[in-house]
């Protein structure tokens, strides 16, 4: 270092030892009031006063005003702090009476002591963090930052804010989000697609943003006019004390919507099923006002309505048979499932074509920014799931691929009817989200799944679902979207036997739906939210074909004849916020129904049954010809009235037409179930649905309570004579009678949604009566009185609990009870006519033995390294842990002359499972 250097540094160093020395003396002067006007004259009048001097961005601090009446001279820190309470802005002053004005707390103007002898910097003794890290720094910016929304100036009067809000690690939307201001109280919720649209009054407004398994956030926003806000949501970490299911807590007592129950992933995979793996309709069962008729049946019995009554939705495309394996998993890859929504009253007007329910899946996008997978290993099952960027933040795919390996396990069986039974299935998933521009975006869609399973016979059942979906979002302005869909939906079955073959045949089914559906989303004030649109469905049924397999093959060819028909329906529905209390929904729904030709119709006399020797004519009519017509409204009203923030009201009305009947003599969803359309012989069945419930939260809204009662009358619904057949039946109208329906009960829940301990305890009570009052007295059952149906269960009770021991270790346990299904006893023997016959009871008077099973899983996770290759887990779960043998169903056997009942049970023992999950 030259002389003449070393001479520079210490001259410089002098000056600056007098310059600040000359500050400290000067800078104790207060500072004097009053401030009036923008942020930015307040500074320039301190600056006047005193020898500080401010850095900032004016795009942070351009909208504050400032209102300081104090005229007694106070310190200037004291000033500021009272200036910039409640703008979101932080102030910082340095030894050279620099202030920095800033959106981020606690930064330093200093290198804390000891800085370049430590490896790395710590919290220091004052307790204010050196720094932060890189996405809490992020975080803090974004909700202290002033969002200037619209063009300006600034005018009195109302705009809105629309946008997406989307998960900040993947891209992917976050669905149900809540969306809203505290003054007023304006919020919305965001749909399928992560999108909102929102009016609020124009000024200056702290947007709140919550949602399940998400950091709450927050936006400071400027709104001078209409405009977009773009919003992402960080994943929630579980902290250590416990574990947080919420979305906006109070949306049972605000929403609107009734008889609306909602399930992310995370709670599925918290309750434990048979076999280890997460099921989606296993967990729909425990919801209240949800049953099945017996052990691992995947068939759900809504509010009184049999299993054909529910329209189950795999991203708007018709899922038929949504079971694998017997019933024992649900057709649904639970790695690919975002969300899940059941209505079961209040259903709104968009959804049509069933009496009882609308289950709709919907599935993940998959990750814009990074490629990602998951997936599982069990005892019988084996998954993976793969995603990732195509285009990165623009498009993404989502493949998944599920399978069984339960051979194993049946060849290991001592029975030996199982050890020579077979059974398999898997499933593929696809699904690809391109953003052509912030105003198109396209959604594409496939499933495929397949079972296959022999049991101690050659024959072999083998069935499918193929469905494709496409989806293209156009955003019109902010206040207008729509929602094109096209869809594809084919579910057929097999039954096939080729051991012997002189006997050898194949026997198939087939039902393909083409839907088309344009549903538009219109916010004109923030009061009113509209949405409207057409929808068609196209249905083609191949009710039965008996082939021959093999040249040496003696069966007789048979083949039952197609038809088809068209469904298009228009819909319009309103909802009106009177006031911050009373909210109502108006919907009105109308459907055409056209049973379509070719096709042979048969005339039956009236007053007589309906047999294929009572057949007086036959209609024949041309491909494309119109048969029948079957027209109808649907109406859909509902209303919510509040008493206070955390209770109010609601009461609901829905009608509801279904053209497509399940044409099945057993109790439980079947492979080999057949699908009948209306037609001239067999009207559409009807059903109105009236719904009151209270809701109650306690405990600053971490506790939920809610009774819904419900009363439901059906028209039109089928019940089938004893011993019909219905398998390639030409005629099958003569198997089954016309039956009124009438249900009604009343749903408790309680539901804790914070806490180491969190889950839910429901209780139903509901009677479900059919009545076949005809004309014709052959066709009368039960003498023309009300009798129970065959999903009847008075009683009905689950609790699940969750508790988390520590980050690693959680437990759930669950239980539930049900009241025994109805069944038809055999009372007596008698001869006649020289033949033994069998006297039966009326029909359903009996019951099978009550059910109930309890269940429990411990949840092992890996460490929580964040730089690792894959974050892991373990699953042990015991499946009906008492062992408890549980009658599926009651059958009758005749041995020496002697009538025997017998009880079936699916499970008799406890099952014990294992899964190993993984995540990279």
């Amino acid at each position: 270092m030259t002389k003449l250097y070393r001479i520079s540094l210490l001259v410089s160093c002098f000056v600056l030892w007098l310059t600040d020395g000359f500050g400290q003396s000067v800078s104790d002067k207060p500072v004097r009031g009053p401030f009036t006007g923008s942020f930015v004259q307040f500074m320039q009048e301190v600056e006047n006063q005193t020898p500080y001097r401010f850095f900032y961005d004016v795009r942070r601090v351009d909208s504050v005003r400032v209102d300081y009446p104090n005229n007694t001279p106070q310190p200037l820190p004291i000033v500021l702090q009272q200036v910039l309470e409640g703008t979101g802005l932080f102030y910082a002053i340095d030894a050279k009476k620099r202030v920095f004005i800033t959106t981020e707390r606690g930064i330093r103007t200093d290198l804390p002591i000891g800085f370049f002898d430590r490896g790395a910097a710590t919290e220091s003794d004052t307790g204010i963090v050196d720094y932060l890290a890189e996405k809490e720094k992020r975080r803090l910016t974004l909700e202290t930052s002033l969002f200037n929304i619209g063009r300006r100036p600034l005018r009195p009067g109302n705009a809105n804010l629309a946008g997406h809000i989307r998960n900040a690690a993947s891209g992917e939307p976050v669905i149900g989000a809540a969306v809203y201001i505290d003054k007023p109280r304006i919020g919305v919720i965001t749909d399928q697609f992560g999108y909102y649209s929102i009016t609020l009054p124009r000024g200056r407004h702290e947007l709140h943003l919550r949602s399940i398994g998400m950091k709450d956030t927050k936006r400071q926003i400027m709104l001078y006019s209409d405009g977009k806000l773009e919003i992402e949501m960080e994943d929630d970490v579980i902290a250590l004390k416990e574990v947080v299911i919420e979305a906006e807590k109070d949306v049972n007592v605000s929403g609107l919507q009734m008889g609306l129950e909602r399930l992310d992933i995370r709670t599925l995979k918290q309750v434990p099923t048979a076999f280890g793996e997460a099921d989606l309709l296993k967990v729909v069962l425990t919801l209240p006002g949800v049953k099945s008729v017996g052990e691992s049946n995947v068939g759900l019995n809504v509010r009184g309505g049999s299993t054909d009554q529910n329209l189950i939705l795999y991203n708007d495309a018709t899922i038929y048979n949504p079971s694998h394996l017997f019933g024992f998993f649900s057709a649904f890859n639970p790695d690919m499932i975002k969300n899940v929504e059941l209505y079961k009253s209040g259903i709104p007007s968009r959804y049509g074509g069933r009496l009882s329910s609308v289950l709709e899946v919907t599935t993940r996008d998959g990750n814009k920014k990074k490629l990602a997978g998951s997936g599982g290993i069990g005892v019988l099952t084996g998954r993976l799931t793969l995603e990732g960027p195509i285009i990165k933040e623009k498009s993404s795919f989502l493949i998944g691929a599920r399978s069984t390996y339960s051979d194993w396990l049946l060849k290991n069986l001592k029975n030996q009817a199982f050890r020579n039974s077979r059974a398999g299935f898997y499933d593929l998933n696809a699904h690809i989200t391109h953003e052509f521009s912030e105003k198109n975006t396209i959604y594409l869609t496939g499933y495929y799944s397949q079972d296959q399973f022999r049991l101690n016979s050659d024959t072999t059942y083998q069935y499918n679902n193929l469905n494709a979906s496409v989806k293209w979002k156009h955003i019109f302005n902010p206040k207008l979207y729509s929602v094109f869909t096209a869809t594809t939906s084919r579910y057929n079955y097999s039954v096939s036997s080729e051991q012997n073959p002189v006997n050898a045949y194949r026997l198939k089914f087939q039902v393909d739906q083409s839907t088309f559906k344009t549903d538009f989303n219109y916010y004109p004030t923030a009061k009113h939210t509209l949405d409207f649109g057409v929808s068609s469905n196209l249905y083609k049924l191949r009710p039965g074909s008996f082939q021959p397999v093999g040249a040496e093959s003696l069966v007789r060819p048979d083949v039952v004849s197609s038809e088809q028909a068209l469904e298009s329906a228009v819909y319009v529905g309103d909802r009106f916020d009177i006031s911050p209390r009373l909210s109502i929904h108006f919907g009105l729904r109308y459907s055409l129904f056209n049973y379509l030709g070719p096709k042979n119709v048969y005339v039956y006399p009236n007053g007589s049954p309906r047999t294929e020797s009572n057949i007086q004519d036959t209609l024949s009519y041309g491909a494309g010809k119109n048969i029948k017509t079957y027209h109808g409204p649907e109406y859909r009203i509902s209303a919510r009235y509040a008493f206070s923030p955390d209770a109010s009201i609601k009461v609901s009305f829905n009608r509801m037409r279904q053209y497509l009947h399940m044409l099945s003599n057993t109790t439980a969803m079947s492979p080999t179930d057949i699908w009948k359309l209306s037609d001239p012989n067999i009207l559409p069945q009807v059903g109105d649905q009236f719904s009151l419930g209270l809701y109650k939260n306690l405990k600053n809204n971490t506790v939920e309570l809610s009774v819904e009662g419900y009363y439901k009358t059906m028209q039109n619904v089928l019940d089938f004579r004893s011993g019909a057949t219905l398998i390639m039946n030409h005629h099958p109208e003569t198997e089954v009678v016309r039956a009124e329906g009438l249900a009604y009960g009343v749903e408790f829940l309680i539901k804790k949604l914070t806490g180491r301990f969190n889950g839910w305890l429901s209780y139903t009570y509901s009677r479900t009566f059919l009545r076949v009052d005809q004309s014709v007295p052959q066709e009368k059952i039960n003498k023309g009185d009300y009798y129970p149906s065959n999903f009847d269960k008075p009683h009905d009770a689950t609790w699940v609990g969750n508790y988390r021991i520590n980050r690693r270790f959680s437990v759930s346990l669950n239980f539930t009870y049900s009241t025994g299904r109805p069944i038809t006893l055999p009372l007596a023997k008698y001869e006649l006519a020289g033949s033994p016959r069998v006297f039966y009871s009326e029909r359903n008077q009996y019951r099978i033995p009550d059910y109930y099973r309890a269940d429990l899983s411990l949840n092992i996770e890996g460490n929580h390294k964040i730089r690792k290759l894959a974050h892991s887990s373990w699953t042990v779960a015991v499946y009906n842990l008492t062992g408890r043998r549980n009658a599926y169903s009651v059958y009758f056997t005749s041995l020496g002359g002697v009538v025997r009942g017998y009880k079936l049970s699916i499970f008799g023992q406890a099952i014990p499972t294992i899964t190993y999950n993984f995540k990279f």
